[in-house]
């Protein structure tokens, strides 16, 4: 058995440790083991689990540019004291230069990057402007100015799609790039209208028309433009419902924002779950306005459900897996989202099984791939 060191910042229910753990239960654990390098002392939300599964966890502190020269050698230390890995695969996007540099010099072998998002620097001038979540603005102009560090440490190149291949490692090294699908257990999503109308009577939605968003309260998701169309949508029928799900360092600010429209009755805030795939049953409408993406996973589990998908024309058109996904410009107002958005939520959902194992979305055959990838190593 070999095992392979996963690089991220704390193993809580984001999309790129969705992503992994979705892998990782998928591997045959007698022939690849996760270990988990972390940056956070805090517990995650799937540390439990990993552990149960045969798991190591280790931490380190965050990164950041007043402690840069430590985590060096924090690295460096870890990677002398633990030579049982010659894989390691960082998921730190362009901040994965700094481990990989560390594991070049020592000798690791087997040194992958994986980018999991596409930051344009249009789109940071304009959110820098906004100045509504600084900090986390910043940590992405950090990201946006260090990506070319990276190809030089990698031995391979991974990316959820290829537009976030394209940002993290140049036009010159796409073609060297390997797209490791943000694939899913599909048949945990599919649509079941028993389960779809009990969903809506548990939480009070019968006869309601039901918008749903999952993701961090950050910048980078645009929630204040999400608001700002569920305005206009409540003003074209009453029954509008919009379900935020996730948190984030936004969430007052966007809770201000719903009171200050007076939309208390219309916007639920669910925190974090851990049953996505049966409150997509009751989601009606998926509406996805992100400044920028990779290929998020949630679209994946959006269309395994059999939901239809108003997603902003910044998102990559490889998410497009099924005909769900219907693309939307933000250059448009969000009375123009709110309208497009109220002809798409009359449909009948479709049990889309098939096309997420045609798309090449569904877990099991994805995980054969990247074990035997490991394996090769």
């Amino acid at each position: 058995m070999i095992r392979v060191l996963q690089v991220l910042t704390i193993m809580n229910r984001g999309g790129a440790e969705t992503m992994i753990m979705n892998y990782y239960r998928a591997i045959d654990r007698s022939k690849v083991q996760f270990d988990f390098l972390l940056h956070r002392q805090e517990k995650g939300a799937y540390d439990d689990e990993i552990e149960a599964l045969g798991g190591k966890i280790y931490r380190l502190f965050p990164i950041s540019p007043k402690n840069y020269k430590a985590y060096k050698t924090a690295v460096h230390d870890f990677l002398l004291e633990h030579k049982e890995y010659h894989i390691i695969h960082s998921h730190l996007n362009a901040l994965s230069f700094i481990i990989l540099k560390e594991a070049t010099q020592l000798g690791v072998p087997v040194r992958i990057a994986h980018s999991h998002i596409a930051v344009e620097s249009s789109v940071l001038k304009k959110v820098f402007k906004k100045n509504t979540d600084i900090l986390g603005t910043v940590k992405d102009f950090i990201q946006h100015r260090l990506r070319k560090k990276v190809a030089k440490y990698a031995t391979h190149y991974f990316a959820c799609g290829e537009k976030a291949g394209l940002w993290l490692y140049g036009q010159a090294n796409l073609s060297k790039v390997f797209v490791m699908n943000n694939a899913i257990d599909s048949s945990v999503f599919t649509y079941n209208k028993s389960i779809s109308d009990a969903t809506k009577a548990s939480l009070g939605l019968v006869n309601k028309k039901v918008i749903g968003h999952v993701g961090r309260f950050n910048e980078q998701k645009n929630h204040f433009f999400l608001i700002d169309i569920m305005k206009h949508l409540v003003a074209i029928d009453d029954s509008y419902r919009l379900l935020l799900i996730g948190e984030g360092n936004l969430k007052e600010k966007i809770k201000a924002k719903v009171n200050q429209y007076n939309l208390q009755e219309h916007v639920v805030f669910m925190g974090v779950r851990t049953d996505i795939n049966v409150l997509l049953q009751a989601i009606d409408l998926f509406v996805f306005p992100s400044l920028y993406e990779g290929l998020p996973v949630t679209l994946v589990e959006a269309q395994a459900s059999g939901t239809r998908i108003l997603a902003s024309d910044t998102i990559s058109t490889e998410v497009a897996i099924t005909n769900l996904v219907h693309f939307e410009s933000l250059l448009t107002t969000p009375k123009d989202w709110a309208l497009e958005a109220n002809q798409l939520i009359d449909y009948t959902k479709p049990n889309t099984h098939q096309e997420i194992i045609s798309g090449g979305y569904d877990i099991y055959q994805n995980a054969k791939d990247i074990q035997s990838f490991y394996l090769k190593q």
